[in-house]
């Protein structure tokens, strides 16, 4: 497995039943992002200080998978990629894990940026984009105009959490060599 290369799902999902979290893994992915996104660091005890939940202990299948998404948001080649099902999944189990995936990722992007005055204009408009996704509900059917928009909504996601990850990030350890 490569540095850039996510976790197998079902390692995550043991992992998550392992530790008692209520997160699917598509979640979990979004708050280990919005961990890193918002700034969060990677010393011991990450995992709790993103899950705000000081009895989680570290887990390292969850090391992995924090380390393979930092490297993700650090590719220069915008490797960055979401965990979500695989499209042979249906429309609606898709969907509701990408917005799963947002709510994720807005706790603990919000746990680690705090008050984030580092935004950019399109870093604030990315982030009420991303909430109206978290609050959004996957539709019972679809059709390939919908297959085609949720590829949209996915591609909209990734970009928006490197802008954000620059924002919060990258600009301040920029800033901080600078000086």
């Amino acid at each position: 497995m490569s540095e850039h290369e996510l976790p197998a799902a079902d390692e995550i999902e043991r992992s998550i039943r392992r530790l008692g979290l209520t997160a699917s893994v598509s979640e979990l992915h979004g708050i280990v992002a919005g961990w890193l996104a918002g700034g969060g660091d990677a010393s011991a005890g990450w995992l709790a200080r993103a899950l705000a939940d000081p009895e989680i202990a570290d887990d390292e299948s969850l090391d992995g998978l924090r380390a393979a998404t930092s490297a993700q948001l650090e590719d220069r080649d915008f490797g960055f990629e979401l965990l979500l099902p695989a499209p042979s999944a249906s429309l609606y189990d898709r969907s509701g894990a990408l917005f799963e995936w947002c709510r994720g990722f807005l706790g603990a992007f919000g746990l680690a940026a705090g008050e984030a005055s580092a935004l950019s204009t399109e870093g604030r408009e990315a982030l009420v984009d991303l909430a109206r996704l978290a609050a959004a509900a996957p539709q019972e059917s679809g059709d390939d105009e919908e297959e085609s928009a949720l590829a949209e909504i996915e591609e909209f996601v990734r970009v928006a959490v490197l802008l954000l990850h620059g924002d919060c990030a990258l600009g301040p350890r920029h800033r901080q060599r600078l000086n």
